[in-house]
């Protein structure tokens, strides 16, 4: 949930910050968090962003890690877990336009950034108004994401 430095806007070659626990690996994409707080709301003994790290996997069973990822919107969070299975996409996917106006995705996706990169996803927020400077990703710099 927290940017690497409050008002900075990460490289977009950025890769995810990776946190690996013992049952559980969960990564994080700055670039794409919109602050939802799914995640410091539904487990805050994992995400605490007064503390460093501020994920700590091993906070708690890997199948709750795992739930309250999935509750993530915009797929900044991602886990996998040690044993088990890889994240299941919701069937049939959907396709909603939020209050602020970005498009959420969840389903098995399969996302294609502008340098023609495909990115398999299991869920997304999409920038509708065309000016993330993260496309498709929403960024809140335009006004789909002002709401």
């Amino acid at each position: 949930m927290p940017s690497e430095e409050p008002g900075s806007h990460p490289a977009p070659q950025a890769r995810p910050k990776v946190f690996e626990g013992e049952r559980v690996t969960v990564s994080y994409d700055v670039r794409r968090c919109l602050h939802a707080a799914e995640c410091v709301h539904g487990l805050p003994t994992v995400f605490d962003p007064a503390q460093r790290p501020w994920v700590r996997p091993d906070g708690d069973e890997p199948e709750r890690v795992a739930e309250v990822i999935r509750r993530c919107p915009s797929g900044a969070l991602q886990y996998r877990l040690t044993e088990g299975p890889a994240e299941e996409p919701d069937r049939p996917t959907s396709v909603v336009r939020s209050g602020a106006g970005q498009l959420v995705l969840r389903g098995e996706l399969a996302v294609t950034t502008p340098d023609g990169a495909v990115h398999p996803e299991t869920r997304v927020m999409l920038c509708a108004c065309g000016v993330s400077g993260n496309q498709p990703y929403c960024d809140h710099s335009g006004p789909c994401g002002q709401g």
